[in-house]
């Protein structure tokens, strides 16, 4: 009799979930194509932002904006705590839009958050320099910063749900590989429109004009992002929970009260990945081209050179995504970041051997130690962007997920660059890599801490 009762019970359980699969697999979704440019073209331009930012902070704000320091190496510090401040307002957008894209849907929120970033970032490229505002010109490049940091919030997190939501199940990591693309195709346009402009002009023309280009340029792909958001259609996961009544009025509540441990999960899953990321692209551009003098490690290279050998490492990066998350998709999401993992604590212990040598200009180890890091960067951020997701429930999934992701900005990224350029001019290139590897180590404990969630039920 008991064994009936079970078997009933068991029954019983398993209808709501067929029967929501069954929906799922009726309703109207975008077409492959439109989710792949959905999801990347707002991270592109994400990473775009992001990077000609920290490109103009290392290079030509210090003497843009904080021309009144004598010191060069407090200029560069100085400029590249500006680079921050959106890291700091992240955590505040995704606050403000996880609680809409939760209660609203993903679509109206993507829509608004990218025009935030957009607006932000193009206003950045008409700024008045230090010499004509004094004062003034800092305060609003460091609001515009904010403001930036606020849209920024939302985007990562609304672009992940808008992939892994339309994803088939055996297909999530590769579907959530679609918007972590978009880093380093961001990375890319904003170092190649920084090569070509340093290719075709000289320094004084880059300090007096060239440097507001890539902002600027921005606004194409916004325009871009625009049109492909507004037309796409809300994701089916979404619709699902609004149609069983489950959309929760104060998600961010939900999320503090009953998933407080997978924010903390992934905010640490996540952190070291931007300390990576940051560490390669805009701590290494200052040491490799800077001299000891202005707080760099005088290897020696031109920022043109630096830039160019940034691009091709940034190929490694892509290719290293699609791979990882398509092993993801096989042997799981844990097996692979905690290889990751691993693996970044080694490399961090070695790299900064690569790194020394006051004007050796050795392509070769620089090359060595950008593609393997983008390598690793590519293993361990692809398939964050279906893992996130995973940890949280359909009707919180925005607030909870971008809450992570975003605190992880200010954990594993807002000071990168400051820090790394400190260490460095006070203790040596090892102490770069003992704070990378330590990290890693704390990615390490969260991968170790949570579930295995390949299979789990994504409509829940």
């Amino acid at each position: 009799m008991t064994s009936v009762n079970a078997t009933a019970s068991g029954k019983l359980a398993e209808r709501p979930a067929s029967a929501t699969a069954a929906k799922l697999g009726t309703m109207a979704r975008d077409s492959v194509k439109t989710v792949i440019a959905a999801s990347m073209v707002g991270t592109a331009i994400e990473f775009y932002d992001f990077y000609a930012y920290g490109t103009a902070a290392a290079n030509y704000f210090p003497k843009l904006f904080f021309s009144q320091a004598t010191n060069p190496t407090v200029a560069l510090l100085m400029s590249l705590l500006t680079f921050a401040i959106a890291f700091i307002a992240r955590p505040l957008g995704s606050l403000v839009f996880g609680h809409f894209g939760d209660s609203l849907g993903r679509k109206t929120t993507l829509v608004v958050s990218l025009l935030t970033m957009g607006v932000a970032t193009f206003l950045i490229g008409c700024l008045p320099t230090y010499s004509q505002w004094g004062v003034l010109a800092v305060a609003v490049l460091c609001l515009c910063r904010f403001v930036q940091g606020i849209g920024l919030g939302g985007e990562w997190s609304g672009a992940a749900l808008v992939a892994t939501e339309n994803a088939p199940e055996s297909k999530r990591a590769l579907y959530g590989s679609f918007p972590e693309l978009g880093a380093p195709i961001g990375f890319f346009l904003s170092n190649g429109t920084y090569f070509v402009l340093e290719a075709t002009t000289n320094s004084d023309a880059m300090l007096a004009w060239g440097w507001r280009v890539p902002f600027l340029l921005s606004s194409v792909l916004v325009i871009v992002g625009l049109v492909i958001r507004v037309r796409m259609e809300e994701t089916p996961v979404f619709r699902i929970a609004q149609q069983e009544h489950r959309v929760v009025k104060a998600p961010l509540t939900t999320v503090l009260t009953r998933n407080w441990r997978q924010v903390l999960q992934a905010t640490f899953l996540v952190a070291v990945t931007y300390t990576l990321f940051y560490t390669l692209a805009t701590w290494s551009l200052a040491w490799g081209t800077k001299s000891v003098a202005q707080g760099g490690g005088g290897l020696g290279f031109t920022n043109q050179e630096y830039l160019l050998m940034l691009m091709a490492a940034i190929c490694v990066f892509a290719a290293f995504i699609v791979l990882s998350c398509l092993y993801a998709d096989r042997i799981g999401r844990r097996r692979v970041l905690m290889f990751s993992s691993c693996a970044l604590v080694v490399f961090s212990l070695v790299f900064p051997y690569l790194l020394m040598g006051e004007g050796r200009r050795d392509f070769v180890q620089v090359m060595v130690f950008l593609c393997v890091g983008f390598a690793l960067m590519g293993i361990a951020f692809g398939p964050i962007g279906a893992f996130l997701p995973e940890l949280f429930d359909a009707n919180v999934r925005y607030s909870g997920s971008g809450l992570g992701y975003n605190l992880a900005a200010i954990v594993g990224a807002a000071f990168v660059p400051t820090i790394a350029t400190w260490l460095s001019h006070n203790w040596g290139v090892r102490s770069v890599g003992l704070y990378l590897a330590v990290m890693a180590l704390c990615c390490l404990v969260a991968v170790a801490t949570c579930r295995e969630t390949k299979d789990a039920d994504f409509t829940k």
